[in-house]
């Protein structure tokens, strides 16, 4: 037996294993990475058919509940008010127009509505106004999913008790390029929010964003920390980079479309009963490289022309590839 081929056993040993685990190293992550990218897609979706219908994709809809001004310096982000990038700081809409908003995406095949907020943490007079959106999103049938910054353990709780399913928290990347992309808040403060939100019996939605100017190590460190939590996220977005004029990370080089299938794959086998989203970047994506995605184990996309404050496929767009797929909205 070759080397070559004694490390495809091996790895065909942990993806079958990988239900259960939350010890993943490294070095079987980065192996992961390294294999022939047919051998990856392979597992991945084998991998990917074992917990999910391979036709089937989530829709989500992400609504800016409350757009700009965030203290906060992530260097990808638009909304930040350290940078100049022409997004106007707006106050937290109104409830009524938020319930429109979910109307028209339940209506347009959305099963889950997201909302986001520009804070680095709520205040409580912010948070009763989030409550009230949450139940009343709830009202409507779907699933529901916030985003608001850092939350203490109470907070967390108070939105339970509202109706929320979903809390999305990334960590963004790996935790040894973290700084490069964040000063003020730490990874740390990051990982107790998610705490927070899983003691309070809300689904976690956690992933990252690729394309910052990582390294291949730091997309392997991103899916470590991910994969070894104490439970896997329920839903997992990969985000490709968006640059923004303004922004710290406005100029740096693209990332190779397919080193971010590879990524998907990798987080499809290391975290496979979790939804796979296909998130952020895919105004910018190719037909063919949104189809290796799904190949890949994604099963989850964002409708709707804008994702906060940033571009998104019209929903025409979507139904047309889904429908070129043979694939449709997740029951």
């Amino acid at each position: 037996m070759t080397i070559a081929s004694a490390a495809v056993d091996r790895l065909a040993t942990l993806s079958a294993s990988a239900a259960s685990r939350h010890d993943w190293s490294r070095s079987e992550i980065r192996a992961l990475f390294e294999l022939p990218f047919p051998e990856l897609m392979f597992r991945a979706q084998s991998v990917h058919r074992v917990s999910f219908d391979p036709t089937e994709v989530q829709i989500s809809t992400l609504l800016s509940i409350k757009t700009g001004g965030c203290p906060e310096d992530c260097a990808y982000c638009p909304q930040s008010a350290h940078y100049e990038t022409g997004v106007r700081p707006e106050k937290l809409m109104s409830l009524d127009a938020v319930l429109n908003e979910a109307r028209a995406a339940r209506d347009a095949g959305a099963s889950r509505f997201c909302m986001g907020a520009a804070w680095r943490e709520p205040k409580e007079r912010d948070l009763d106004k989030v409550c009230a959106m949450v139940e009343g999103v709830h009202a409507l049938g779907l699933e529901t999913c916030a985003t608001l910054g850092m939350l203490t353990a109470e907070q967390a709780h108070r939105l339970k008790a509202a109706g929320l399913d979903y809390y999305n928290h990334n960590l963004d990347t790996s935790p040894e390029f973290y700084g490069e992309i964040i000063s003020t808040r730490t990874y740390q403060e990051r990982l107790d929010t998610l705490g927070h939100v899983r003691e309070a019996g809300i689904n976690v939605c956690c992933g990252g964003i690729v394309g910052m100017g990582e390294a291949r190590e730091d997309r392997v460190g991103m899916i470590a920390a991910l994969a070894n939590l104490p439970v896997h996220p329920e839903s997992v977005p990969i985000n490709m980079l968006v640059k923004v004029e303004g922004t710290p990370l406005a100029d740096g080089a693209r990332l190779d479309p397919l080193e971010f299938v590879r990524t998907i794959a990798v987080a499809r086998i290391t975290m496979p009963r979790s939804v796979v989203r296909l998130s952020a970047g895919r105004e910018d994506m190719s037909e063919e490289t949104q189809a290796l995605c799904f190949l890949a184990g994604a099963n989850s996309i964002f409708y709707g022309p804008k994702l906060l404050t940033t571009p998104n496929p019209g929903r025409d767009r979507d139904r047309q590839l889904l429908d070129k797929l043979g694939m449709q909205p997740m029951r």
